[in-house]
């Protein structure tokens, strides 16, 4: 349990960091849009409109973590947890202070893609959590740590709209607006630095690689790992990776284009408001996952839970637009956590259980990969549908496909083995 809380700690202050500055990307890169080589060679394509970069800005991410992910994984499992999540801390650092300086589409893209690269190392988190929890207590494990992390996303978008401006005279201000994304940059630099300190000293490896290694027991290669996903779809683990990729994908995809959405329909959401809705979802995902969630999964079990989170999702993505204010908006919001409360931990829990123990970072990080493929197409399809075919179209259209992947999680129970509820 010791190794657990900090584990909780790291990944909330490392999520609180991310989300400094992941709300205030879509207002700054407006206002450096229309001038840039980055510009011309978009606008030339067909690409310049703003939900178009912004698409294309959370896709860098995305495509940095795809490619990093299985590597990741299959280094934690041959030399531990451990120093591959000092990495990726250390990139999300360099990351915001580039965040700090970017005057250009060219610097905003650099951020996301160092940003990414260090992402990799999400599923060496969920690893190091199988590591330390039994099968009965993984998805609750899981839900805490998802708890801790959305605590990080309820928190970081309110440090974000503080800081903004911080320390820059009026005078400075005026000549310059870009000076008042510094303070979020540098804030999010310093709290992921004090956060890598602090896993340094009392985060101990969890992952015994060397008893792993003397066993004989080979780790499949990533790109052979990645191909079972591809040429065996029906198998259990398979499934799994593509229920967590499909509905990723469609979640990104809203959550890119949804502060253009909000501002564009509601005049009170600006940069300097847009950061307390994500405060409102990040509080809904803590309350769901650290209260809620480990009864839910006593209760019903993973495969049955994960279902029904994916229908709260999809029935809260594909009304969002809907909503004729703020109030009723609200409501359809709230299913949005609920759902991904109730999926995604569930999922990766099950992952865990029906893939070796000596591979489990390499699953993990191949989950990723292909979630990370899933955050590419989503916002780019997103961006291009909100620009050319109507505002509300990348949300109806991501609940139609959420509700759809339902069937690959179908007989899921057999897979696993659960005692019975007390």
């Amino acid at each position: 349990m010791g190794k657990l809380i900090v584990l909780m700690v790291t990944a909330f202050v490392d999520m609180m960091g991310g989300l400094i500055v992941f709300p205030l990307i879509p207002f700054l890169a407006s206002r450096v849009l229309g001038h840039g080589p980055l510009w011309t060679a978009l606008n030339a394509i067909g690409m310049g409109g703003s939900g178009s970069v912004v698409s294309l800005l959370v896709t860098m991410f995305a495509c940095a973590q795809l490619l990093s992910a299985p590597m990741w994984g299959r280094v934690s499992d041959k030399v531990g947890r451990r120093p591959a999540l000092m990495i990726g801390l250390g990139a999300s650092a360099i990351a915001y202070v580039i965040f700090a300086f970017a005057n250009s589409l060219e610097l905003l893209f650099l951020c996301r893609i160092v940003q990414g690269a260090g992402g990799g190392t999400v599923g060496v988190i969920q690893a190091y959590v199988a590591d330390a929890t039994s099968p009965k207590d993984r998805a609750k494990a899981l839900g805490w740590l998802s708890a801790a992390t959305n605590a990080g996303v309820a928190i970081g978008p309110a440090i974000g709209s503080w800081t903004m401006g911080f320390g820059i005279s009026a005078t400075a201000l005026a000549a310059d607006p870009l000076l008042r994304f510094r303070g979020p940059g540098f804030a999010a630099a310093l709290i992921v630095g004090v956060d890598m300190l602090f896993a340094w000293v009392y985060l101990t490896e969890s992952h015994d690689f060397k008893a792993a290694h003397a066993s004989g027991r080979k780790i499949t290669r990533s790109r052979e790992a990645v191909w079972r996903v591809l040429a065996h779809s029906s198998e259990p683990a398979s499934r799994l990776i593509w229920i967590y990729a499909i509905t990723m994908g469609a979640f990104q995809g809203m959550t890119t284009v949804l502060a253009l959405f909000l501002a564009a329909k509601f005049s009170e959401v600006t940069e300097r408001t847009i950061g307390y809705f994500f405060v409102y979802v990040g509080l809904i995902s803590v309350v769901t996952r650290a209260l809620v969630l480990g009864k839910m999964v006593d209760w019903f079990g993973e495969a049955k839970l994960s279902r029904f989170g994916m229908v709260l999702l999809a029935v809260g993505l594909s009304t969002m637009p809907l909503s004729p204010t703020i109030p009723v908006l609200a409501i359809s919001v709230a299913l949005v956590p609920l759902g991904m409360a109730f999926t995604f931990p569930c999922v990766t829990s099950l992952l865990s259980q029906v893939v070796p123990q000596h591979e489990r970072g390499l699953y993990m990080g191949v989950q990723q990969t292909f979630g990370g493929m899933a955050r590419v197409l989503g916002p780019i399809y997103a961006g291009l549908a909100y620009d050319y075919l109507g505002h509300g179209v990348p949300f109806y259209t991501a609940g139609l496909i959420v509700l759809c992947t339902i069937t690959l999680g179908l007989g899921m129970e057999n897979y696993t083995k659960r005692p019975a509820a007390a």
